[in-house]
């Protein structure tokens, strides 16, 4: 059930919690009794992509567990140094879509904006682990280029923060964004694509509400959960403090090896975040970073998956199946 009222969040909370991140790979295998995990993560791995979880989203592994999904989903392994074939920097074509400074343009009157590099959980598998955040991150120079070349181009009406992690931003630097945007008369959408609210929910304060609240456009808040046990009851809190602010929530997952590829553990995911407000939107297919190849499921699998998804949940609970190819009109369909 989702709560019938959110419980307030203290304020500067998120930050406080931000800062208690876990860092170190071995800090973090002491703190689930799984030390002799250690062979298994070079420090090359996590010089090269660092390690960042908050200690909240630690809380919600099962100790002793090497195989714990959340755990898969950010411990560096040996597995990320070997060479794939067909796996690259730049897995979706960010660079051949760059309209301005940190502002990407791939699809028909939407406009994405990577407005910084930072975020408070580094996901193995993110297909923007290689990105050039210090070259391309729009709030740079007050956002004046990205905001510049939006207003330039009458056929967006929809805006879509991400980045790394828009919420990573203070709530004072999106709405330095947003009242820069709010001149632009042919914008009629917002979308914010965000993963704090579930691996930091403290993230959701009363600051961030009424900037919610205040906005002149429709909001979408796409967060980004691949297992059901990633909520909990801060979790729900958080869903549902987006939600009496006006938000509609959609969940957009990945398909990944050892973290969700069973049909019980996708429709746990769908159920449980529906039960959370949140509807499922897309499930990905991996996309091809450099890296991540040990977490890829094969396209006949993944279709079979999700064939048996829909006959196990209502039609409304199945995300699509999408792949992102680079130079495609839209995110390309997977049917069986």
């Amino acid at each position: 059930m989702i709560p019938a009222a959110p419980h307030p969040i203290q304020p500067r909370r998120w930050q406080q919690a931000w800062r208690e991140a876990i860092r170190d790979p071995h800090e973090l295998l002491a703190a689930l009794g799984l030390e002799t995990l250690a062979s298994r993560v070079p420090d090359t791995a996590a010089t090269g992509f660092a390690l960042r979880v908050p200690r909240g989203f630690v809380a919600r592994m099962r100790h002793g567990d090497p195989d714990d999904p959340l755990l898969r989903q950010v411990l560096p392994l040996d597995a990320e140094l070997r060479p794939a074939p067909g796996f690259e920097l730049d897995a979706v074509g960010d660079a051949a879509a760059r309209a301005g400074r940190g502002l990407i343009c791939k699809y028909r009157g939407r406009a994405l904006l990577v407005a910084t590099g930072s975020c408070a959980i580094n996901c193995r598998y993110c297909f923007r682990r290689h990105f050039p955040y210090a070259e391309e991150t729009a709030a740079a120079a007050g956002w004046r280029e990205a905001v510049d070349a939006i207003a330039a181009d009458t056929g967006i009406d929809e805006v879509i923060l991400s980045g790394g992690d828009p919420l990573s931003l203070a709530t004072s630097k999106l709405a330095e964004l947003t009242d820069a945007l709010a001149g632009i008369a042919h914008l009629r959408r917002l979308r914010i694509h965000t993963r704090l609210p579930v691996v930091l929910p403290e993230r959701v304060d009363d600051e961030f509400v009424s900037w919610l609240v205040g906005l002149p456009w429709p909001v979408t808040v796409v967060i980004h959960a691949n297992h059901a046990r990633e909520f909990d009851a801060d979790v729900d809190a958080a869903m549902a403090r987006l939600r009496a602010a006006g938000a509609t929530l959609l969940n957009q997952a990945v398909l990944l090896r050892g973290v969700n590829d069973s049909v019980d553990a996708l429709a746990d995911l769908c159920e449980r975040g529906f039960e959370a407000g949140v509807l499922p939107y897309y499930l990905h297919q991996l996309d091809r970073v450099a890296g991540a190849a040990h977490f890829e499921v094969d396209e006949a699998r993944a279709l079979a998956l999700h064939a048996a998804l829909r006959v196990r949940l209502s039609g409304y609970l199945v995300p699509r199946l999408v792949r992102e190819v680079a130079g495609d009109a839209s995110k390309r369909p997977l049917q069986g």
